[in-house]
Parts: structure tokens; sequence; C-alpha cells
């Protein structure tokens, strides 16, 4: 194990001398601190700045607040009345603020135009090697929760209107300031919070329940094992969110980073490299923009069950939106939850479970077997959406999930179409025989049943033309799941 590690750490060096990739690892072996004592007296020795950032100057540090300087407060326009967000940055290589800092400042504002967005600069800190900028989460922590107290004590500011918003790093950060605080702080939301070392670190030392009255999560880089992953793969929140299955996130993948590459060169390797890790960061900042175009998370056991489209149930909580509209759930355990989304910008898809009941008088079993679906409605048509399935068997129940970036409404009508997975499909007459397809959406909850149109039963050929199914006139559920 220890080989590994060194290994990956050399790795890790080859990626800055690229450039900074927006990888964010970690280990904390600082000593913990509790927030049953009067641990902070000496403001002058804060090394952290806290720029109050404005919708005009989203990317400049016009105003800082000082702990233990009231006159600061009234000097940056800092509204005592107002909801506060508090933006935490992770690890750094070259020593300055990553674009996406910038955006999220002015979607923030966009939607709260009356709140105090706050960016947390411990970049002196953070630009070290990475193991010393994971230590250094402890100092940026207790800085920040020396901020919160004062804010609490001496400003008199209400904590349940503070948010704080932690990426990679800055998320263990957030953790530690939570923790620290005397009093609970509203929310804290980790985007993708650093895995390496975090993985199985004590919860004092990252981001946990514990550390604020709501605690929302995503991952978007978990792929690899435990404690070498870029993200944390571990639930650390009360809402932990997994887009596309916490790794391989749409656009980010190796053939997409080569064409990238050969595309911009190495002028671009750290955006490439951190692709899937800043994503975490661009749907929270799509949740606020896109307010018609929320995205909704679903409760699941594992990816590949909701990859069978198992899992797309509203009741008891069962669902969550993502991003800024996560709420709190009612449930003594932490909340794993998965969705699919597009690979830009609005990200949302709504999903769909489809279920076949597949019949034929032969034996016949296939695997990895390639299928096209179209989705016909109300609103719109979605036509040929690529699905492999795991299975298809005789006298069994296919059951896959299906998604769609584009509004169809009610569904009325369902293509299935089973693609050749070679050459020689043409020349063989496999096939079966479908009664019913039943169908629930998961954005409406709405649960219908459709048959062959014309016809008793269709036909799923290999190779062969598109099966037909129509809505039925039976009286369906469609009840609108109210978030």
């Amino acid at each position: 194990m220890q080989v590994k590690r060194l290994i990956w750490l050399c790795l890790l060096d080859i990626a800055i001398l690229l450039k900074s990739c927006a990888a964010l690892f970690n280990t904390t072996n600082s000593k913990s601190t509790s927030n049953t004592t009067g641990w902070f007296v000496d403001y002058g020795s804060i090394d952290t700045k806290f720029s109050l950032r404005t919708a005009e100057e989203p990317e400049e540090d016009v105003c800082y607040i000082r702990p233990g300087r009231q006159e600061s407060i009234t000097e940056c326009g800092f509204n005592i009345t107002a909801q506060t967000f508090a933006i935490v940055h992770g690890w750094t290589v070259a020593g300055i603020f990553e674009g996406w800092v910038s955006q999220l400042v002015s979607a923030l504002l966009e939607r709260e135009p009356s709140a105090n967005v706050i960016v947390v600069d411990w970049l002196k800190r953070a630009q070290h090697h990475y193991p010393n900028a994971a230590q250094h989460t402890q100092l940026a922590g207790q800085d920040l929760a020396a901020l919160i107290n004062w804010l609490e004590l001496d400003v008199k500011y209400d904590l349940s209107k503070l948010h704080l918003l932690g990426f990679s790093l800055g998320a263990h950060v957030a953790g530690v300031a939570g923790n620290l605080a005397y009093s609970k702080v509203n929310r804290i939301t980790g985007m993708d919070p650093a895995g390496p070392h975090f993985e199985y670190a004590d919860e004092l030392r990252r981001l946990s329940p514990d550390d604020a009255s709501f605690v929302d999560v995503v991952h978007t880089n978990t792929k690899g094992s435990p404690d070498l992953s870029i993200g944390i793969q571990r639930p650390v929140g009360h809402v932990d969110i997994y887009p596309n299955g916490g790794m391989d996130q749409p656009g980010c993948t190796l053939q997409h980073t080569l064409q990238m590459m050969a595309t911009f060169g190495l002028q671009k390797v750290g955006l490439i490299m951190g692709c899937a890790h800043e994503r975490s960061v661009h749907l929270f900042i799509d949740s606020l923009v896109n307010r018609e175009r929320q995205s909704v998370a679903y409760r699941c056991s594992s990816k590949d069950a909701f990859d069978r489209g198992q899992c797309l149930s509203c009741r008891k909580n069962r669902c969550n939106t993502l991003g800024y509209g996560a709420h709190q759930q009612r449930t003594t355990r932490a909340a794993k939850m998965y969705l699919k989304t597009t690979d830009r910008t609005p990200f949302k898809v709504f999903h769909y479970q489809i279920k076949v009941h597949l019949r034929s008088w032969k034996s016949l079993t296939f695997s990895q077997q390639p299928l096209l679906v179209s989705l016909h409605g109300t609103l719109g048509d979605k036509e040929n959406i690529f699905v492999i399935l795991e299975e298809l068997s005789a006298n069994h129940t296919a059951s896959f999930l299906v998604t769609s970036d584009v509004e169809v409404g009610e569904l009325l009508r369902v293509n299935l179409q089973w693609e050749s997975d070679s050459v020689f499909s043409f020349f063989n007459t496999n096939q079966f025989t479908v009664h019913r397809m039943r169908v629930k959406a998961g954005e409406t909850q709405a649960k219908i049943k459709f048959t062959a149109r014309g016809a008793d039963l269709a036909q799923l050929v290999q190779g062969g033309e598109a099966a037909v199914f129509v809505r039925t006139k039976e009286n369906q559920t469609n009840r609108r799941h109210k978030r």
C-alpha cells in the first residue's frame, strides 16, 4: 500500500508541472480542536483573508472583512440582516483563484441579490505541495471559525443565515470551521470534497454531518480505490448526491480529454484534468441560474440498481433537489442519492424506468445488448436514446433506465429497437415477443402502461425494425410530486 501511495504522489508531482490539475487529495494529521473552549483570541494571527465580493466586480477583492475590526463591516457594506455565503476554494499550484470562483459569486448574487458573498482566501497555505496544503486545512478552518464566532458574538450576526460552500480541500476547511464554531452554522455544501487520506480520517478533521445544521455533498470524481480517488467516496453529509454514479462525468471521459489536449495542447491541462472534479461546482451553479430546470436525485442502494431504473421513487423523502434547492430529509442515516446529467448546462435530464417482459419459445440469453429507445410525448420527442442492457433473457423482465434532456411531457408512444451487436446478427432470427411495457417517470412519478400498436404482441427482433408501443386507455397514476 505504501508503494502505491509513493507512486501516486509521483504522478501527482508530474501533474503539478503541467499545471494546477484541479485534483485535490488530502490527509490531516494536525492536532484536532474542540469548540467547547475559547481557543482563539489573537485576531492578528489570522492568515486567511475574507473578501466581500460584489455583483459589479465578482472577480475583484475590493474590500476585506477583518475579524476584530468592527469598522470593516461598515466599510465593506456587509448587511447583517441578509443571507451570507462563504466560498472556500481548494488546492492551488499557481496561487490564484480558479475561474469558477467568480462564476459562483455571480450566480449567487444573481439568485440572491441582497446577500453577502465572501470569498475565503487561504491561497498562501493552499499553494504548497499537496500533503502540506492538506494539513493546512486545519489552520484555514480555524481562521474561518474565528470569523464566524466574531460575526455571531460581536457583530450579532444570526448564523441561521450562514451558508458555507467548499470545493475539494475547501470542503474540509468548511467542515473544520463548522466544528469549531460556537453555534451551528445553517448549512455547508461540500463540492466534491478531497478524497485521499480523508476517506478514513477522523470526523473532526474532515467534513461531517455534525459540522452544520444541514450538510449536503455532491460527489463527482470518486473513481479509483478508496483514499486515492480525487473526490471522497464515503458519504460525509446528511445528503450525499452522486451525479452519474459520482465517477465518469459526461464530457470528462478519457476520449474527451485526449480531444481537448489535441485541440488546446497543454494550455488548458489543469481545466481538462480537473473536469470531473470541478463539475461539482458547475452543477451547483446550474442549480442557481436554471430555476426552471432543477435536477432531481433519487435515493438508491447502489449505482447498478439506479442504472436499472429501480430507484425512481419520491415517497418518504426518497428524492431531493441537487444543488441550491437541496433540503434536509427526515432520516437518521445518510442519504446516498443518484441522478444522471448532460455534459453541459443546463445539466438536467428526465429519468424513466422501462420494464418489458420478454417471451420466447427458445431459451435465449444475451448480455450487453444495444437498444435504441425513442420517447414521444405531448410536449416533444426524444429519438434514438442509446442504451446498453446487461442482459436480455427469455421469459424474464428487463428493467433499465432511460434519460432524456428533452421534456417530452406525458408519454404517448415508446419505440424500442434492438440493434445488431455484430455483423453476424443480420443473419440470425433472434427475437422476443413483448405483450406490455411499463414506464415510470421519475420527475412526475407517473406510472404508465403501454401495449403493442395494432397488435396483441410486439416483435423485438435483433437488427430489425423498432417495436412500437402506445399508451393504454386505462386510468393511470399521474401524481406530480411536490418538492
